[in-house]
């Protein structure tokens, strides 16, 4: 018995506004989908937020209507639950996948929480917040009861461990049932691998570069998913790899090398077949921050969809501490911008951009009207 398991694909979703990138996220997904009907698989297990948010956009939905086409035409079923980002969290509503039903989808939920194929248990759980850790642990120990009827099991969740996201977890380790042969975990965008209980836990990672944190486990680890043999006493889990359109370039320049070092840049960028993101960071000079980023935007814009400078001057020592001399304003929009972009929900950027707009024009009744539609329509929950 042999299934693929993968998660966090995050449909739609357009890093830094760029069409470019949402088209990325489209094209490792179908790359992984042909891997997966190579393989030969049973069945398909995705552990949660298909799609970025909860309203796809109609391109997002035809991507995975095609993908549902291809896994139907091989005989491949595939089994998922909601991910933080495309669950709506409010009472009767229903996440996008419950589109795909009747074409054969298995969608767990709170009245379906296990399929069985061909002997094999597969239990899942949408992603519940931490305000909900009780619900999910009485929902894990009636899956776990469930479960114990079958020779082989399989959990499905999106939350974060306490072990390996100790600052935003929903779960704790120590609260995760002990009888499955194979945990397949989502919503944690590193590949984790490693055995728990009776069986295996994994997080198959994001399948493409949501931001630029997950650039270090991307060059460890890869991306892709994961095929499964459970044939074994404990499942045998191999990472298959599946390579981004396009490159994620973190660069460096030392000012004093500024121009050998640009036009060495220019050349690899060159070379490449897609243009990438780039990362730049100028340090150890000093110099005016417009006059360089003039020089890199006509120098390397054209050879990137992204270019975002940063500067490192050099610092004068003074009497008692390091002055960093810089006499550009801070910019809060950016800053804003910058720090949100780690949750990757643009309409929680664009309140807080709002916000801020109408509170420093103590426009308070507009920015109290825009924080209240703004959680009617993402946060209020009713689980009953």
């Amino acid at each position: 018995m042999k299934f693929a398991h993968f998660a966090d694909t995050h449909l739609g979703y357009r890093q830094y506004s760029l069409e470019q990138r949402e088209e990325d996220f489209y094209y490792v997904f179908n790359e992984i989908i042909d891997k997966i009907i190579e393989e030969r698989v049973d069945f398909v297990i995705h552990s949660g937020d298909l799609f970025d948010n909860s309203r796809p956009h109609p391109r997002s939905l035809l991507v995975f209507q095609e993908a549902m086409h291809k896994l139907n035409n091989a005989n491949i079923p595939i089994y998922v639950i909601a991910g933080n980002h495309d669950i709506v969290m409010r009472k009767n509503s229903m996440p996008p996948q419950v589109l795909y039903k009747k074409m054969g989808l298995k969608l767990f939920s709170p009245n379906k929480s296990y399929f069985v194929k061909d002997d094999v248990f597969i239990g899942g759980i949408p992603y519940l917040s931490k305000a909900y850790n009780k619900l999910l642990i009485s929902q894990l120990k009636s899956i776990s009861n469930e479960s114990k009827n079958y020779n082989k099991s399989i959990l499905m969740l999106h939350q974060g461990i306490d072990k390996y996201l100790p600052f935003e977890y929903e779960l704790e380790l120590n609260e995760l049932p002990l009888n499955f042969n194979y945990y397949g975990l989502g919503h944690i965008h590193s590949r984790i691998t490693e055995e728990f209980g009776d069986g295996i836990l994994s997080y198959s990672g994001s399948t493409e570069i949501y931001k630029t944190s997950e650039l270090g486990d991307f060059r460890h680890n890869g991306k892709g998913f994961n095929l499964v043999d459970l044939d074994g006493d404990i499942p045998n889990v191999e990472k298959i790899n599946v390579k981004p359109r396009r490159e994620f370039l973190i660069e460096n320049i030392d000012y004093s090398k500024f121009d050998s070092e640009i036009s060495q840049l220019k050349n690899n960028l060159s070379k490449l077949n897609e243009k990438p993101m780039l990362n730049l960071t100028v340090s150890n000079g000093n110099f005016n921050r417009a006059d360089i980023f003039e020089v890199l935007n006509k120098t390397l814009s054209n050879l990137t969809i992204n270019l975002r400078p940063d500067f490192e001057e050099l610092q004068l020592r003074g009497e008692e501490d390091n002055i960093l001399i810089s006499d550009e304003p801070l910019n809060p929009k950016f800053l804003i911008r910058e720090r949100l972009e780690e949750y990757g929900n643009e309409d929680l950027t664009t309140l807080a951009i709002d916000l801020l707009d109408n509170l420093s024009q103590n426009k308070v009744d507009e920015a109290n009207r825009l924080a209240d539609k703004f959680y009617n329509e993402y946060y209020e929950i009713d689980i009953e």
